[in-house]
């Protein structure tokens, strides 16, 4: 039965791999734009006595091809001086019929005119003034449209941000998206329209839309036919406390290992850090092979040949289910209830990230071939979870893989099960009676530490990711696709499991830590924004530097042994 449910793996391997096609086609990276924000760039072009245009004339010599324009407010427009704003009972003071508890505009008449229609709001015109009855400072009130027109005819690649507003009409007669502009990457937490009104305002925008990465916009889901198009910032204060070539790195990253296609810059104060900066992020794009020019969203059809991959995990299952020394059935059941009931319409990519990384763990214990059974079978659960969870949502970002962290908690403890005896009885019986020591004590407090570690530290912005680790993260992904840390832990710890002569339940130690770095593998997959070469290479790299970790190890600690027991 083990030998037919071993080849029904591998018969779906090869359906599952070709699914995988129009994904791998959509991932290719580039091309991607240098998207420069107007109004961090209109400061310094005053400061020059210069107008917008001319210093992005400048900007256009170091690459960017690229001009946002933030959506002003009403605030932005009086600071500037292009209108007047009083109170009512200024303008009463000073003889005029205003409402006192009104408050009034005056100046640019093709403004107050947009502004005029613009909010679900009564006004009332005054000679020159206009009012509303509520304060409009902080309302959203339009772009400069004459620069956003020549943007577009000087052949930049323009985006807008939009404000979303309670109180603004969606008029199609009014410019919420200027004519010429390429695509829009709405500004604040949410998308226009959200909650009630996003069918008008899908109506309205018919670009493609930015998904900005760690920024989560409630609504963006709606404007998925009009195409995503993924973008990467730096906020600001983040980004002048680093070098400018540090956050150049993070850019060209974004671009080359998580498909980045709109790359949102900010200069620093110091035009020769902002030429470094621009420069460096050339030069990590053009070392990648990731092209500058005009970015079109990125879509695929999910190919119908991913369903083979559910006769991949159903009889993964089934080799779990034989391979459990106790209740085997109950427990494969038990995980399968478990992934229907959480996952839903992911269950099937869940149980192929909670059951592969297990199963090499449940053979023989015969040196490196465990460990190339045990890479194996995570590799072909990744090919199944990639293939029933890859969708055009997943892939954008749009949507999050559920389980994540049963990812990384599940398979562990599975392994951990999986080295009762089949007279468990017996066996817990002498565990209960045996002597407790302060070295197992430690070891066992270790093991705990070390898996509450790989639950934390998810991600970047973990709370327990120490800044060398950064450090050496970012000279890693300098020289290669980085590995994660914890696969290559995993790996290393096969080989001094395997091939030193320690006590059972050491050896079960290391194996059960072993298995916190073959969980990962899985994990990197189920990130499914990160193309798929780039997971493949990350864990490869990571397979090859742990094995060669460990085996240095091997030899190591067997010559300490041998100093110590002289």
């Amino acid at each position: 039965m083990k030998r037919l449910l071993q080849a029904l793996v591998l018969l779906a391997l090869l359906p599952s791999l070709l699914s995988l096609a129009p994904r791998l086609k959509a991932e290719h990276p580039g091309p991607v734009v240098l998207l420069l924000d107007a109004e961090a760039v209109r400061e310094e072009a005053r400061a020059q006595d210069q107008g917008l245009l001319e210093a992005l004339a400048r900007y256009r010599t170091l690459g960017v091809e690229g001009v946002a324009f933030p959506e002003r407010f009403v605030k932005d427009w009086v600071a500037q001086g292009t209108l007047l704003y009083r109170t009512g009972r200024e303008l009463a003071e000073a003889g005029l019929p205003a409402r006192p508890d009104w408050y009034y505009l005056k100046g640019e008449a093709w403004l107050l005119d947009l502004l005029a229609r613009a909010y679900t709001l009564p006004t009332e015109r005054l000679g020159p003034w206009l009012g509303f009855p509520v304060d409009v400072q902080a309302f959203p009130a339009f772009y400069p449209l004459e620069e956003v027109r020549r943007a577009k005819e000087a052949g930049f690649y323009v985006a807008v941000r939009p404000i979303n507003h309670r109180l603004r009409r969606l008029d199609p007669s009014l410019p919420l998206v200027p004519e010429g502009a390429d695509a829009v990457v709405f500004a604040g937490l949410e998308a226009l329209g959200h909650p009630y009104r996003l069918a008008e305002a899908k109506a309205l925008v018919g670009k493609p839309v930015g998904l900005i990465e760690g920024t989560p916009q409630p609504g963006l889901q709606a404007f998925r036919e009009a195409g995503i198009l993924r973008l990467f910032s730096l906020r600001y204060e983040w980004q002048l406390t680093l070098p400018p070539k540090e956050a150049a790195d993070k850019y060209v990253l974004a671009a080359r290992e998580r498909g980045h296609q709109l790359l949102y810059l900010r200069p620093y104060p110091y035009p020769e850090d902002t030429g470094v900066f621009l420069e460096r992020i050339q030069e990590g794009l053009k070392a990648s092979g990731i092209p500058l020019g005009k970015p079109a969203p990125r879509d695929f059809a999910p190919s119908p040949l991913r369903y083979a991959a559910w006769a991949g995990v159903a009889a993964g299952l089934g080799l779990l289910a034989l391979g459990l020394p106790v209740y085997g059935p109950y427990v494969t059941l038990l995980l399968l209830l478990l992934a229907l009931g959480y996952a839903g319409s992911q269950a099937g990519a869940l149980l192929a990230a909670l059951v592969f990384p297990v199963l090499g763990f449940l053979g023989p214990r015969n040196g490196l071939w465990m460990w190339l059974r045990t890479l194996g079978y995570a590799l072909a659960g990744a090919v199944f979870l990639s293939a029933l969870g890859s969708s055009p949502a997943t892939v954008l970002g749009l949507q999050a893989f559920k389980g994540v962290s049963l990812t990384l908690l599940v398979p562990p403890l599975l392994v951990a099960y999986s080295f009762l005896e089949k007279d468990f009885r017996a066996a817990l019986t002498r565990l209960f009676l045996h002597p407790v020591r302060l070295g197992e004590v430690a070891l066992a407090g270790l093991a705990l530490l070390l898996l509450a570690l790989a639950l934390l530290r998810r991600g970047n912005e973990a709370p327990l990711v120490p800044e060398l680790e950064l450090r050496l993260r970012s000279l890693l992904q300098d020289l290669m696709v980085r590995p994660r840390f914890k696969e290559v832990f995993g790996h290393a710890l096969f080989p001094l499991a395997l091939f030193l002569p320690w006590p059972r339940w050491v050896q079960n130690g290391l194996l059960f830590l072993a298995a916190l770095g073959v969980a990962s593998i899985l994990n990197t997959f189920s990130h499914f924004h990160t193309p798929l070469p780039i997971s493949f290479f990350r864990v490869v790299n990571g397979a090859l530097a742990g094995l060669l970790l460990g085996l240095l190890g091997v030899i190591l600690v067997r010559r300490l042994r041998a100093w110590w027991l002289g």
